[in-house]
């Protein structure tokens, strides 16, 4: 009931047309292979080599003389383009031109858990607790409401927390995407699909006759539309239309063999609930990044598994309408943002792996952000972040509040609504 009450007292919302996708890169990963190359051994650098990488399966790496036998990669460069991009960048070389990389993101942590709450929400834990939302749920908040599914959060770190926040924002958390499906199936035993229509019916027509009677129509006429949709999540057709099998035949673009499978599920999930308009952001979570020891052999071919299903995401959305706006593809209207909770140290350590290293780098997919371009930057002996620009508390490098503010100022949004910290870095917009 008091959920409902502060439902009806929300702002209202008005109907929008983007949509949004973040990734989590879980397990810290090495931007020296990727977004932030490094092939000298400089200071404490110790680059990807034949020596501790299988390069074999890599296929942007191009061997250059390191030390004797052994060889490292050549720092890829797009024909006409200024990025500097590492071997592991994977199929997204080819979509250079349409990716925004922010280097040198100031982590102050090298925790797992404080590194994924700091680069999804903008601050770090407290006693314990998270302080803020998470940026997928600020969005949701802000341009989701009429949403059936306002957010969609599968194994993302999604949290919902503070008072500016719309109920109906509250993310669907769930750990694969077939516990969706499973949500939406109906036992007939007492109710069959004819009575559970009847009862929407008589819901939507009380709210209509409450609305009429409100201060606070607005909201009120939001949850009887919402009302008035849901006999469509209860449909086999639509329940069908999301279990991994289906998706997976539906877009066989998609490596749903691939590592654990999340990516491809993930994805696959977006694509289908953004052509049927049902969602406003999905955010999904992809692991196998945390290599200490000799398993960072495999470190490269796990980064080029991830960007190679993000390009995959993005030539799948280039092919298929937007649901409300004609002549326009669904690529056009949706931003995608992927991010991890630090890097992984410049040096090898004694177990042949790379540890916890407070920098951090960010992709993101946006009409809204300069594209085919790259911002901050790191030293050269250590990989540590250097100033960026001066912020209104001065000169420092940039951090996950900045990354976190500016995506919401690319859609108008106050990041102060929701955000102690952080400015919008209006350099990084269009």
């Amino acid at each position: 009931m008091l959920a409902f009450r502060r439902a009806l007292l929300a702002a209202p919302s008005s109907t929008h047309d983007d949509f949004f996708v973040f990734v989590h890169a879980a397990g810290g990963w090495d931007v020296t292979l990727w977004s932030d190359p490094r092939n000298e051994r400089k200071g404490i650098v110790e680059p990807a080599s034949t020596a501790n990488s299988e390069v074999g399966p890599i296929r942007h790496w191009k061997s250059v003389p390191l030390d004797g036998r052994v060889k490292t990669f050549e720092v890829v460069t797009p024909p006409g383009s200024s990025l500097r991009l590492g071997p592991a960048i994977g199929d997204l070389f080819d979509l250079h031109d349409r990716i925004t990389i922010l280097n040198g993101i100031a982590m102050n942590t090298v925790s797992h858990d404080d590194g994924t709450v700091f680069s999804a929400t903008g601050r770090h834990k407290s006693g314990g607790s998270v302080p803020a939302p998470s940026i997928d749920v600020m969005l949701a908040s802000e341009l989701g409401t009429t949403q059936l599914m306002p957010d969609v959060s599968v194994g993302f770190p999604s949290y919902f927390v503070g008072p500016a926040l719309d109920q109906r924002a509250i993310p669907l958390r769930v750990s694969t995407v077939d516990t969706i499906t499973k949500s939406l199936e109906r036992s007939q035993a007492f109710l069959d699909t004819a009575d559970r229509d009847a009862i929407s019916a008589v819901l939507a027509e009380e709210g209509d006759a409450l609305a009429t009677r409100s201060g606070a129509s607005d909201p009120i006429a939001q949850l009887v539309g919402q009302q008035r949709e849901m006999p469509k999540l209860l449909q086999p057709e639509f329940v069908s239309a999301f279990t991994t099998r289906t998706l997976q035949k539906a877009y066989p673009q998609f490596k749903f063999g691939v590592r654990d499978g999340h990516a491809a599920q993930g994805a696959a999930f977006a694509v289908e609930a953004f052509r049927r308009n049902v969602a406003r952001c999905v955010s999904y979570s992809v692991g196998g990044l945390d290599t200490h020891n000799t398993n960072y052999r495999e470190h490269a071919k796990t980064l080029q598994d991830l960007f190679d299903s993000i390009a995959a995401l993005v030539k799948v959305l280039d092919e298929t309408p937007h649901p409300t706006l004609s002549a326009t593809r669904l690529s056009e209207r949706t931003h995608i943002v992927v991010i991890s909770e630090f890097c992984r140290t410049p040096m090898i350590n004694l177990i042949g792996g790379r540890d916890h290293y407070p920098n951090n780098s960010a992709l993101v997919i946006s009409p809204r952000f300069k594209r085919g371009r790259s911002f901050g930057a790191t030293d050269a002996e250590q990989v540590l972040p250097t100033p960026f620009k001066t912020f209104a508390d001065g000169s420092r490098a940039i951090a996950p509040p900045d990354v976190l503010a500016t995506v919401l100022g690319a859609f108008g949004i106050d990041p102060r609504k929701y955000m102690r910290d952080g400015e919008i870095v209006r350099e990084l917009l269009a």
